[in-house]
């Protein structure tokens, strides 16, 4: 049997955390969700090796998304990132330039989104990244 991929997903608006948590988990992943940029963190320090991708939200009270996106490139650059906004071209060029893999703007069409994550995640087992 092949392992799910495991999702951690980062929004401080709780419809679009259970709608992507209902959604993802529906389509054979396992999901975790937080809040805020302190509460992925927590989870990824207790658990790194749990997650293959991380989805989040830029614009977040604590740590902003970018923050996150910055904080586990350094600490964990096995995570794929797939960044999301709604406030237009300039969280999603400072997403960018923090390494996020991919950018997507709101809404999000939850079917692209997967297919992203399903691409992003089968690259990386083809060829592995340094």
């Amino acid at each position: 049997m092949i392992n799910p991929k495991r999702l951690l997903i980062v929004d401080d608006n709780e419809d679009i955390l259970s709608t992507f948590y209902e959604f993802f988990n529906s389509m054979g992943y396992e999901v975790k969700t937080a809040v805020d940029g302190f509460v992925a963190l927590k989870l990824l320090r207790d658990e790194a090796q749990f997650f293959d991708c991380l989805i989040t939200d830029l614009v977040m009270p604590n740590i902003s998304g970018v923050g996150l996106i910055s904080i586990v490139k350094k600490e964990f650059s096995h995570l794929k990132i797939i960044a999301i906004t709604g406030y237009g071209d300039q969280p999603g060029a400072l997403a960018s330039e923090a390494k996020a893999d991919i950018v997507l703007f709101k809404p999000i069409d939850l079917f692209k989104i997967e297919d992203t994550v399903a691409s992003l995640l089968s690259d990386d087992n083809d060829n592995p990244k340094e």
